[in-house]
């Protein structure tokens, strides 16, 4: 359906068609619009089956999500700037893990000095983390994009930034293509998990690796999300 909508309204509207169950959600200047209108599709109803998590930090946000995503969930969140560095712990863990969480980045400059507008600095920092990273042109891939995440994400087990340029898209108003929810749902499967924590089926994740093989598994990691995502 053709609208003239806010990259934002259209991205939280596409986002919402790929069913996630949780979304995790803390505001930053310029993402902050994308988890507020998933929000209010949450509370009107328009989107079942769906916990929305108010956390206190970014850096609860993706801690949040992996926990999430571990427990079978398909998970999503957001931030921009200083929020993923603060959060740059359990970006690194979400990787190392293989959790398909998908989390949009309101590309905007690292200060100080502070700066709310457009920068790629962000994403850049933590290029090497093991997380696809995928770069929108115009608002319509943005919304596209997600949808791509989500099944990229959960088909290789790699978590998947998309990544959209603070204001230049995030808030402006364009005439976008939102797809509808069947052909969402033709694309984009019901969420198998690769592996699921369960009360009644204890184990644990996140092994610790020795000095022998942890350069080997980080290289693995890293590798494997760029070629990935080629």
């Amino acid at each position: 359906m053709l609208k003239q909508i806010e990259g934002s309204k259209a991205m939280a509207e596409t986002i919402a068609l790929c069913r996630p169950q949780v979304i995790c959600a803390y505001p930053i200047t310029p993402q902050t619009h994308i988890v507020e209108g998933l929000g209010e599709l949450v509370r009107a109803g328009e989107l079942d089956n769906c916990e929305f998590i108010n956390v206190e930090s970014e850096f609860a946000a993706l801690s949040v999500a992996i926990g999430a995503s571990a427990a079978g969930a398909r998970a999503y969140t957001a931030t921009a700037s200083q929020g993923l560095l603060f959060m740059a712990e359990a970006v690194y863990n979400a990787a190392g893990l293989g959790l398909p969480i998908v989390m949009t980045l309101g590309n905007r400059a690292i200060g100080a000095p502070i700066n709310i507008w457009n920068d790629h600095s962000d994403a850049m920092a933590l290029r090497e983390s093991g997380w696809i990273q995928m770069f929108a042109e115009t608002n319509q891939e943005a919304a596209d994009l997600h949808v791509i995440a989500f099944r990229l994400a959960e088909e290789l087990s790699v978590p998947t930034m998309v990544c959209v340029d603070g204001f230049i898209l995030t808030h402006a108003m364009e005439r976008i293509d939102i797809p509808d929810q069947a052909t969402v749902d033709a694309y984009l499967p019901p969420y198998e998990p690769v592996q699921v924590l369960d009360p009644a089926d204890p184990a644990s994740i996140g092994a610790m690796v020795g000095p022998d093989a942890f350069t080997e598994v980080r290289y693995r990691n890293i590798t494997s999300s760029k070629h990935r995502s080629n």
